[in-house]
């Protein structure tokens, strides 16, 4: 049977694939430290799945991590764990370093280290980019819009680490990038857009989709930072799972390992369409005031898919109307679950 090791597999993405890969019929270790709010149910849900193994540890405690990694031995490692918001890395830009640099770090010379065969999936971000301030953009009335029918940003455009979150991803980014270079490791960089789905506790300061859905629902202050019409491509957490599979069992080494993945033009959403969207599915008046742009927010982003295509035949196939009715339906059936993560 093959093993995968989740970091921060009780968080939102980690969990996902937890279930996904049970369902495949793989070993799964959940390592996490549960510091984050509604991680403690995710647990208790996948514990009741069978091949379904929880450690509870800090990717920040090298000697555990590598303890643990060495033990098991898995043939895949996909790196979930770390600080995802870039307000709580401005208050507090050394716990930030410390969880999603220093942890990836211990990660990588865990695998080196222990002279380990295993395939490394690191989820980065897209906000390695920037501000993308360079490219030029239309206004439209709810949305920004490319200028020149871009498709999308590819994996030749220029990084620019912005914000300390940007920093640190950013730094974990390239240091997985040079293991595969420098000593062989079968690592893979997805530079991820909007990723949502259910079993997503959403807050204000991230998860912006899935927090929307909950807001609605549950009648909480939605704010609005900036004037709504930034974009963003959404990808579903199933469909990202599929790409997950297809590298996992990916049997040659891919030297140009950094892929930008997301819903691409097709899947993409301002939030003012958002809100639109929420207000005519639930046949009910969004309640929302604006507040001014945060640092370092890009107007619009929008992956281009064009590598992973060619590389593996990937594509996003799940469409944001029936994405987020799947969320909507999640949020309605659990609602007692998600207040409670919210306190």
């Amino acid at each position: 049977m093959k093993s995968i090791f989740i970091t921060g597999g009780a968080g939102f993405i980690g969990n996902n694939a937890a279930r996904y890969f049970n369902k495949k019929n793989w070993k799964v270790y959940v390592f996490d430290n549960l510091s984050r709010n509604g991680s403690s149910s995710n647990i208790r849900l996948l514990l009741k799945e069978t091949n379904i193994k929880f450690i509870k540890g800090d990717i920040k405690k090298f000697k555990k991590l590598s303890k643990e990694i060495a033990k098991i031995k898995p043939n895949v490692i996909l790196h979930c764990a770390g600080q995802v918001a870039v307000t709580t890395s401005i208050i507090d830009p050394r716990d930030d370093f410390e969880n999603n640099a220093m942890g990836t770090f211990n990660v990588l010379e865990s695998i080196r280290l222990n002279k380990l065969k295993s395939t490394l999936i690191y989820t980065s971000t897209n906000k390695v980019y920037g501000n993308l301030e360079s490219d030029k953009i239309k206004i439209f009335k709810k949305r920004y819009v490319f200028k020149n029918n871009r498709k999308g940003i590819d994996e030749n455009n220029e990084i620019d680490f912005h914000s300390p979150y940007g920093c640190s991803k950013g730094t974990a980014d390239q240091y997985v990038r040079d293991y595969s270079r420098i000593y062989g490791i079968n690592s893979y960089v997805l530079r991820q857009s909007c990723i949502y789905g259910t079993n997503q506790f959403g807050i204000e300061d991230q998860g912006w989709l899935a927090w929307f859905v909950i807001a609605s629902i549950l009648e909480k202050k939605i704010t609005v930072f900036g004037d709504g019409r930034q974009v963003r491509d959404l990808l579903y957490i199933e469909d990202l799972n599929r790409l997950f599979e297809i590298i996992a069992n990916n049997k040659k080494h891919k030297k140009n390992n950094i892929y930008n993945v997301g819903g691409g033009n097709n899947f993409s959403l301002s939030i003012l369409e958002l809100i639109d969207y929420l207000e005519k599915t639930r046949n009910k008046k969004i309640k929302f005031k604006f507040e001014k742009w945060r640092l370092a927010d890009q107007k619009i982003y929008i992956s281009n898919n064009e590598k992973l295509k060619k590389d593996f035949g990937w594509k996003p196939q799940i469409s944001p109307n029936e994405g987020i009715k799947k969320l909507i339906s999640w949020v309605n059936d659990n609602k007692k679950i998600i207040l409670k993560a919210l306190k």
